[in-house]
């Protein structure tokens, strides 16, 4: 898919794009990446405290940034997208965990980001795409109004399987806190 090169390429080059998520579209960049990190704080005029959320391809993609085997992720579910909080590697980014010890991460079922994940080798950071206190978007032309010229690159594709952001649960506790 040439797009998902592009989309690559970019991000290898501390890009940040927008992408389809399961539910909405996100913002991501490779969480590796000090400098596309704190781009995409500022984009999103998000509050580097809060932290964000890594979504893999597979749970593989996770290993070094969780600490805790990546065979206790369990498995996406094809009717809820679900974001699980389990305990962060030690070197984690402080712009990725934020202010919490924990991580969030998600084993994506979305097609698009999925095979964006597998193209980079590695997880991507998934914000929502949205400006700090605005609503969350899943039509493509608000994401264009918003988006253009502030990201590098927009990733077409449709937000699914899911309607509206992932639930986010402890792993440990069971806790749903979204």
């Amino acid at each position: 898919m040439p797009a998902i090169e592009e989309a690559a390429r970019v991000l290898r080059d501390s890009g940040v794009v927008t992408c389809p998520t399961e539910g909405v579209f996100g913002l991501s960049c490779l969480p590796s990446d000090e400098n596309a990190l704190t781009r995409l704080l500022a984009i999103k005029q998000r509050d580097p405290a809060k932290g964000l959320i890594l979504i893999a391809a597979a749970a593989e993609q996770l290993e070094g940034w969780i600490a805790l085997p990546v065979t206790d992720i369990p498995e996406p579910s094809a009717e809820q997208a679900i974001t699980w909080i389990v305990p962060a590697a030690m070197d984690v980014s402080g712009l990725v965990r934020g202010t919490h010890d924990g991580i969030a991460v998600r084993i994506t079922t979305n097609p698009v980001a999925a095979a964006l994940c597998r193209a980079v080798g590695s997880p991507l950071t998934s914000t929502s795409a949205n400006l700090a206190g605005e609503p969350t978007i899943t039509d493509t032309d608000e994401l264009h109004r918003v988006f253009a010229g502030r990201v590098d690159y927009i990733v077409p594709g449709e937000c699914g399987p899911a309607n509206g952001p992932s639930a986010i649960i402890d792993l440990a506790s069971g806790k749903q806190l979204r």
